[in-house]
């Protein structure tokens, strides 16, 4: 089959792979029809982690079942399903208690897998034409028939439930002020789902513009961090106090303003400062240890310059880690087929798989209105 196969820094190929297989009862295959790249691909795509060449990529995979296990009873073939991107077993204590994010089973020695992501277990990828699905009833969850609202349903495998997670981390609740760092994919969910979640207002702060005009779309405030200190600026309009809740969809590869070089902590004290005291802050930005470019060896761990006396001082709550997408997907799922939710106004290009390779350049140097792209194999 074909698949998107990673080369080296920068360079990733559309090869012929090995078609997966059913390994284990429980398994299914699924033919893929929409398959996106995520922002967090680009961290092995530059070669910020240690993903090895040969590795296929793709954690966001919707498609058509096409072989099913023996094990397998509540999916059968012909369902059209999409996958969460945590690999979860559905048994282990986190699974049972709602943290699939952090399964127990999949990944010996890591709490936690995915597929087609670096040191995140032995799971191919699915950009490409098929993929092995492991737990089946447990990680695929059933679409209605047909191709209507395939661009919606496929952002339920990561940044949907993802944006929704930040806000979940926050607290966000009705007629509450949010600040949401970040209008990429997972910034742009976040702040729409703070206004699907009853916000009154959603301050969301990037410097590109295409980001900016989409979160004005939605009905967020937009704040462009490099016409000034986004805090003021958000500060200005809350009469002083800030906001109730934040959210940090950024990570590690912050930058100031007027800046290009990387200061992972910026966001993380930007949020501590926009947030009122005893508020509550959301961090679904990825904060892992990684090599960004033009930082300390600390930063390159994981370790940061937190501004924690403050954080401790305004009495502020947080929560972080990755999305538990089981939490979230199957209510999302039914916010979309009733009308309510249209997450898919994030997606700037769908292109065939074989275009991969120029899609992946242009979405790292975030030109050509590239914001959200997915792949149809």
């Amino acid at each position: 089959m074909k698949a998107v196969v990673y080369k080296e820094p920068f360079r990733v190929a559309v090869e012929n792979v090995p078609d997966p297989t059913i390994q284990h009862p429980n398994d299914v295959l699924v033919r893929i029809t929409s398959t996106c790249i995520c922002g967090s691909d680009l961290h092995m795509y530059e070669g910020r982690t240690a993903a090895r060449p040969g590795i296929v990529f793709g954690h966001e995979n919707l498609g058509i079942v096409e072989e099913v296990g023996s094990a397998v009873t509540s999916i059968k073939r012909g369902d059209r399903v999409v996958m969460p991107f945590n690999v979860a077993c559905g048994f282990c204590k986190n699974c049972v208690a709602g943290y699939t994010g952090f399964c127990l089973t999949v990944n010996p020695g890591f709490a936690g897998g995915a597929y087609g992501y670096v040191a995140m277990g032995p799971y191919t990828g699915g950009q490409a034409e098929y993929l092995r699905v492991p737990y089946a009833d447990f990680n695929c969850l059933p679409l209605p028939p047909g191709r209507e609202h395939e661009a919606d349903f496929a952002m339920l495998a990561d940044i949907f439930p993802t944006g929704y997670h930040g806000c979940e981390l926050a607290d966000v609740r009705p007629g509450e002020t949010v600040a949401v760092y970040g209008a990429g994919p997972v910034g742009l969910m976040a702040t729409y789902s703070a206004l699907l979640r009853g916000a009154s207002r959603v301050f969301t702060v990037d410097r590109v513009p295409e980001r900016l005009a989409k979160a004005k779309e939605i009905g967020a405030i937009p704040i462009n961090f490099d016409e000034g200190d986004p805090v003021e600026q958000i500060k200005a309009q809350t009469d002083g106090e800030g906001t109730d809740k934040g959210v940090d969809a950024v990570g590690y590869q912050a930058v100031a303003q007027g800046a290009e070089r990387e200061d992972p902590a910026l966001v993380l004290n930007a949020v501590i400062q926009t947030v009122r005291p005893t508020g509550a802050i959301g961090i679904p930005g990825l904060y892992v240890p990684s090599d960004p470019g033009g930082v300390d060896d600390h930063a390159k761990q994981g370790v940061l310059r937190l501004a924690f006396g403050k954080l401790f001082e305004k009495g502020l709550r947080l929560g972080t880690g990755q999305c538990n997408v089981k939490r979230y997907n199957r209510y999302l799922r039914d916010l979309i087929i009733s009308g309510r939710a249209r997450p898919s106004f994030v997606v700037s290009h769908e292109v065939p798989l074989d275009q991969a390779p120029e899609a992946y350049e242009k979405f790292d140097k975030r030109i050509d209105g590239y914001t959200k792209v997915i792949l149809h194999p």
